[in-house]
């Protein structure tokens, strides 16, 4: 017998996890805060382990239409602009994991995996539903949402994103979210509106004392993603991911980089900004589910921008959640749950430790910094390869 699944939260995460689920049989009711379902920001890469589990999803000529095909991950000194690593991706990526190294807008990846979800029959969408209540019982969950209207369903997936409510079913007790104190600002543009010199077919990654800068293409290599994120003071609301802002926010917080990066911020038209803020790393499976619910994603373990996985790590945790349920019915979803809690917590965990890791390291000084450049200019490909991530 399928069971009947709510989902909190149509982000990315959510999205995918109501696919999948959907996949397997099961009916689905998909709660999504919002009045009208959406995604702002700018840019995502997807390495081969997320792309991998998209194919899977039946969306891979769908993926492959909105997405950047970059040819090169090229890391450079914020100073100097001289090359310190270089790893070829294209062809190379996809021979070595089996799946593309790919980058697209992150509101074509949520406008394909809507398209797909509303396509399939399964899955019953509410928009304006946030979670005010949820209540459970050894075979039932109850959601409530602020407008008072209720779901009932045989288990609920919080995939509500880094300030869950959700998430409190989880909880002995009931935790913030910690701030980083770094501040990220993006900006995208036409390349076409670019000087020719300052377009880019590659991923480039740019290291400073205290920032880091990132540019890749977009939209099939139309436009150019942005991204520089500084130790500086909130930009704004730390829930507010979508806050406006100006170069010369950036500029305070960073200063002025070097000649070739700076003319690229300077060409920006528009910038928005974020403050950054995380979760320690998971310590055990009952951090993502507990009895007849389960987390995925930034509702589970927030992390840190720094290894690119944000949206990677949710897409993983949607696909083996639904592995985990199968086509089980729901008597068996609570076993389900902690088969997939035990299956996931600890690659997350460390993807979040590597993650601030490798923050601490992109924006190192003195050094550390010099140590550093010297290790990256002798392993190069080596050193920028993640195996272990990319295999997974």
């Amino acid at each position: 017998m399928p069971a009947h699944l709510l989902v909190a939260g149509g982000g990315i995460g959510g999205l995918a996890g109501a696919l999948a689920l959907a996949r397997k049989g099961h009916r689905i009711d998909l709660l999504e805060q919002a009045a009208v379902f959406g995604e702002i920001g700018a840019g995502v890469q997807l390495g081969p382990n997320a792309t991998k589990r998209l194919h899977a999803l039946g969306l891979a000529a769908s993926l492959d239409a909105i997405a950047a095909k970059p040819e090169a991950l090229v890391v450079r000194s914020a100073a100097s602009h001289s090359v310190l690593a270089r790893m070829p991706l294209g062809h190379s990526v996809s021979e070595r994991y089996g799946a593309p190294y790919l980058c697209v807008h992150r509101a074509d990846l949520h406008a394909l995996l809507l398209d797909a979800v509303r396509t399939h029959g399964d899955v019953a969408l509410a928009t304006g539903a946030r979670v005010a209540q949820v209540q459970t019982s050894d075979d039932l969950v109850c959601v409530s949402t602020v407008d008072a209207r209720a779901w009932e369903g045989d288990a609920l997936i919080g995939a509500d994103g880094l300030w869950s409510v959700v998430r409190q079913q989880v909880e002995d007790v009931a935790t913030a979210p910690r701030a980083t104190g770094h501040t990220a600002w993006r900006a995208l543009i036409a390349q076409s509106a670019l000087p020719a010199a300052l377009r880019s077919g590659q991923v480039d990654v740019w290291l400073g004392p205290q920032l880091h800068a990132v540019a890749y293409p977009v939209r099939g290599g139309e436009g150019l993603n942005v991204v520089v994120i500084a130790e500086s003071a909130p930009a704004g609301d730390a829930r507010d991911w979508d806050q406006a802002s100006s170069l010369a926010a950036l500029q305070q917080a960073t200063g002025r980089c070097g000649t070739e990066l700076q003319s690229l911020l300077d060409a920006m038209p528009d910038w928005r900004a974020w403050t950054l803020n995380d979760r320690p790393p998971l310590t055990a499976a009952e951090g993502m589910a507990r009895g007849r619910v389960a987390l995925l994603g930034d509702a589970a373990h927030p992390m840190v921008p720094y290894l690119a996985q944000g949206a990677g790590m949710a897409i993983e945790d949607a696909t083996a959640l639904a592995d985990a349920v199968g086509r089980g019915g729901p008597a068996d979803l609570p076993d389900a749950f902690a088969l997939y809690a035990a299956a996931r917590w600890q690659r997350n965990a460390r993807v979040q430790a590597r993650a601030h890791r490798n923050g601490e390291i992109f924006h190192a000084s003195g050094p550390v910094r010099l140590g550093r450049d010297l290790a990256m200019r002798a392993l190069g490909a080596a050193l920028l390869d993640q195996p272990w991530l990319y295999g997974g």
